[in-house]
């Protein structure tokens, strides 16, 4: 996995939160969207990550909050925000690189 893949992927379960009612609803007359597999993946790592970047995963991607809000919210600047945003990206590439590892063993 790459960054790249990590952003990609944290802005389709951004969407996919933020029109979660569809996903659901669509559910119960068509096959699972792959983002709601993907999302379970995503779920699965943050678990295990510091509270500071759960909290932020579950305040930016399934809140869809603006890193200004979270910031507001938080009482932080907008930077830290970003600081942090950059850290959970690392985490969450780690973590899908460890599990890989521990899979092919």
């Amino acid at each position: 996995m790459t960054m790249k893949q990590i952003q990609t992927d944290l802005q389709e379960i951004r969407y996919y939160y933020a029109h979660k009612d569809i996903f659901d609803k669509a559910c119960d007359s068509v096959v699972k969207n792959a983002i709601v597999e993907k999302v379970s993946r995503y779920n699965t790592v943050i678990r295990g990550a510091s509270p500071q970047l759960y909290a932020l995963y579950v305040a930016l991607y399934t809140e869809n909050n603006t890193q200004l809000v979270v910031a507001d919210d938080w009482n932080v600047s907008e930077g830290h925000i970003k600081k942090l945003k950059r850290k959970l990206r690392d985490y969450l590439l780690a973590a899908f690189d460890k599990n890989k590892k521990e899979e092919e063993q």
